[in-house]
């Protein structure tokens, strides 16, 4: 898992965003939108990555060295979910760089040469769409040119026939 903040305004507050993507799909498995940067904002967006996968017990989140995530908050939320953290040296980005170039897509395809959004509303409503369509239709090299939820289809394999009822 991969994690990262990302920022923007909008009537003018900022806004930031959190996330938990997933390494292997590409999917943005938790998010949260607040208007502070405080280890809340990160151990919410675990906390809805953990109601989208239902465990996130014996993964491995990837961030950076930023305040939220050195917490004892964010430790002990990650501890609590079995997650072990890893943060390579401080200005190291290598493991963090899914996040880093997602935040920096978010950005640059949400606002669209804007320097804000007028109101809180029409950001939320923005972000929400963007990131629906990033986990629904947004494909990926990566993944063969699928979505990050196409993608994880394949592997969940459906029978092709009813099983006998006893």
């Amino acid at each position: 898992m991969d994690s990262g903040r990302g920022a923007g305004r909008e009537g003018g507050k900022f806004c930031y965003l959190a996330t938990v993507i997933d390494l292997a799909s590409r999917r943005l498995a938790g998010w949260v939108i607040a208007d502070h940067m405080r280890a809340g904002l990160v151990t919410d967006a675990l906390a809805a990555a953990i109601r989208t996968r239902g465990s996130l017990a014996g993964s491995i989140m990837h961030t950076d060295h930023e305040a939220q995530y050195t917490s004892r908050t964010f430790a002990q939320a990650c501890t609590s979910a079995g997650v072990r953290q890893s943060m390579r040296a401080v200005r190291s980005s290598p493991d963090n760089a899914l996040a880093e170039s997602f935040n920096a897509t978010f950005k640059r395809e949400t606002l669209q040469g804007r320097k804000s959004w007028p109101t809180e509303r029409e950001a939320r409503l923005d972000a929400f769409r963007w990131l629906h369509r990033y986990n629904t239709r947004r494909r990926h090299s990566r993944l063969g040119k699928r979505s990050p939820i196409a993608f994880e289809d394949t592997f969940h394999h459906t029978p092709t026939t009813l099983a006998q009822a006893t």
